[in-house]
């Protein structure tokens, strides 16, 4: 038994370790607690992913849920994040939980909660779930029942959200050109829930998919995590490198994250994948509206706001501060760092499927490959270079280094031979350069990192700014 605190999009522990049945059902306990003293009755939609033993923690947060006298719809098997979240509207439920650990490494899993719109509750939601929790001694607090006897009942339903969700995908995006367009395309499903979800979209037309790593394997073979950057996304690239593909689309484990490869087999980094993304929404689909993003992704999207005339509003990092900030402004776009990307006329939640799907739409509309596209971006923005180091440490090291960069003046001070001429701490310590560029020192809300990002125009210039960075958190 443990205390169990909710980091950027709810709780994450090692199975077996701190993450057991026990833990896990005082989470759910103290969800339920979170509705009740919100005066909430009604639904809760409740998924899960590939993780192992994920169907049967999901299964044990059901009987809690139900025993508090709230109606269950569980998923029938795993299913994608963005699916578990669309099924709150489309259900009417009241929020969701979902169990996954998304990209984390194959020992974990997580606890995700979402809200009645089926994204991410805001930080002050998360605290009171997290205050709700029963303590580690007061089992007698959390209430359950027979999983059997609740399905008997009625008190859990199970139910498949798969026709609902493809049929919303259909109303975003028409895939029949897309279909039709004889492109080969490799999805990398990185042995998540999107296996065959994707694929199955795309089928029946004269486009090529070729899966792969679309079995369920909970050790995540060829990769240390299912997270959609290099060198998990390497064995991926090197199949769309031999098919000669035209693209690689990737999704993570609970395929809510979208990672792209060009038709050379090539990675293409999450910021740049942000800027096509909007510079499709805004060019060719000619649409407009409000593009919401962290701070620790790319500024590009600032020069697209301009060149547009759309708002660009700036979050801290995760979805807990993008989902409000979309419902808030109304927004077209909503995205992050990580490669979790949300749309409007959807749900505020990221979503690696329709992401990808607009990605290829994109290439088919603009007759473009994908290196072809980011020069046009580019001919627009500018081109910008993007690193990160992930450094894994523990609290009294992370104590260390705040303090230290508490104590940081900017004056004078130089980054990979750039100037500093101002300091951001929304959400950790982000230094902005002369040439418009960035670095960000940010401690990681779901896993015990410390994170140092930069986007900056200097290409030559990348690895000194991410070793600077590190000598100013002491690293």
């Amino acid at each position: 038994m443990s205390d169990i605190k909710f980091g950027t999009d709810g709780w994450r522990g090692r199975i077996a370790d701190d993450y057991t049945f026990a833990n896990l059902r005082r989470c759910a306990q103290g969800f339920a607690n979170y509705l009740t003293a919100n005066g909430k009755t009604g639904s809760v939609v409740i998924g899960h992913d590939r993780r192992f033993l994920a169907d049967q923690f999901a299964a044990a947060a059901a009987e809690v849920v139900a025993a508090n006298g709230f109606h269950v719809y569980l998923t029938n098997g795993p299913t994608p994040t963005p699916a578990i979240s669309f099924g709150v509207g489309h259900m009417g439920a009241l929020g969701a939980i979902n169990i996954t650990a998304s990209h984390n490494p194959p020992d974990d899993c997580g606890f995700k909660v979402r809200d009645e719109f089926g994204g991410a509750i805001a930080p002050d939601g998360l605290a009171q779930i997290e205050s709700l929790i029963p303590a580690a001694n007061d089992l007698d607090a959390v209430k359950t029942m027979k999983f059997d006897s609740a399905v008997k009942q009625n008190k859990i339903e199970i139910f498949d959200i798969r026709p609902a969700y493809m049929q919303r995908i259909a109303s975003l995006i028409d895939v029949e050109p897309i279909k039709k367009a004889g492109l080969k395309v490799v999805i990398d499903n990185m042995w998540g829930n999107g296996s065959g979800w994707l694929s199955e979209i795309l089928s029946g037309g004269k486009t090529q998919v070729i899966d792969v790593h679309a079995e369920r394997n909970p050790i995540f073979p060829e990769m240390k995590r299912p997270e959609p950057i290099p060198p998990n996304v390497d064995a991926g690239l090197a199949v769309g490198k031999r098919e000669h593909a035209d693209c690689v689309c990737i999704m993570d484990g609970d395929a809510d994250r979208c990672g792209f490869g060009d038709e050379n087999g090539e990675f293409v980094d999450q910021l740049r994948v942000y800027g096509l993304l909007a510079y499709y929404l805004l060019e060719v689909r000619g649409e407009r509206g409000t593009i919401v993003k962290t701070l620790s992704t790319t500024s590009m999207l600032d020069k697209l706001g301009k060149l547009y005339n759309v708002p660009v509003i700036n979050t801290g990092v995760g979805f807990k501060y993008i989902a409000p900030a979309m419902m808030k402004h109304n927004a077209m776009i909503g995205g992050e760092e990580s490669g979790g990307y949300a749309f409007a006329g959807h749900v505020p939640e990221r979503d690696g499927i329709l992401s990808n799907l607009f990605l290829l739409d994109l290439m088919v509309r603009t007759g473009r490959k994908p290196t072809q596209l980011l020069q046009d971006l580019f001919a627009k923005v500018g081109e910008h270079f993007y690193s990160r180091i992930d450094t894994r440490t523990d609290n009294e090291n992370k104590n260390k280094a705040k303090k230290i960069l508490d104590t940081v003046s900017i004056e004078g001070l130089t980054l990979g031979g750039h100037k500093v001429f101002a300091l951001d701490k929304t959400d950790g310590y982000k230094f902005i350069m002369d040439d418009g560029g960035w670095l960000l020192v940010r401690f990681s809300g779901t896993e015990p990192l410390i994170r140092v990002y930069t986007e900056t125009t200097d290409e030559a210039a990348v690895d000194a700014i991410l070793q600077d960075g590190k000598k100013l958190a002491g690293l």
